[in-house]
């Protein structure tokens, strides 16, 4: 899972303008493969602190824009 969201995060960085755009392609994405309910934030500057399922989490930075994806729920 690890890989495939950095190659997803890449690809819909290129894809699409908004940050908004790329979360809901990565959140949409993940809902599909691994089912519900995944969250996504994407930004150049955020602080996060969520409640998410054991080996359900990553953040990480693909350029300058920061990606936490996570399951809760």
């Amino acid at each position: 899972m690890k890989q495939e969201v950095y190659n997803l995060a890449a690809y819909a960085i290129e894809q699409y303008v908004t940050e908004m755009e790329v979360s809901k392609h990565i959140k949409a994405h993940f809902d599909q493969k691994y089912g519900p309910t995944w969250h996504c934030i994407v930004g150049s500057d955020f602080r996060a602190y969520v409640t998410h399922e054991s080996k359900n989490f990553i953040f990480f930075y693909q350029g300058k824009t920061a990606i936490c994806l996570y399951k809760c729920g």
